[in-house]
């Protein structure tokens, strides 16, 4: 792979840890440095998934309630003038 030298300014603690990385993988500072790239420009072109969490709610049971009619659940969950 064909590579280019320049020269950018890092932050003290954005090089400290790009070293530490280094140091963990057991590479050079310029290979840790490009894969920590390549790492952070593929999350950034992956859009974010949120999870969903819902926790189950018995709302009851009414049996007064015609449950197969839309507009009587509505009104029972939000009042008479629900619209």
């Amino acid at each position: 792979m064909d590579s280019i030298q320049t020269t950018v300014r890092l932050d003290e603690e954005v090089l400290a840890r790009v070293k530490q990385e280094s140091e963990a993988q057991g590479t050079s500072l310029d290979e840790a440095l490009n894969k920590l790239l390549r790492q952070g420009l593929a999350a950034v072109a992956q859009p974010k998934q949120r999870q969903l969490r819902m926790k189950p709610h018995h709302g009851g049971y009414y049996p007064d309630l015609s449950y197969d009619c839309t507009e009587a659940l509505l009104e029972h969950a939000e009042g008479l003038f629900h619209r």
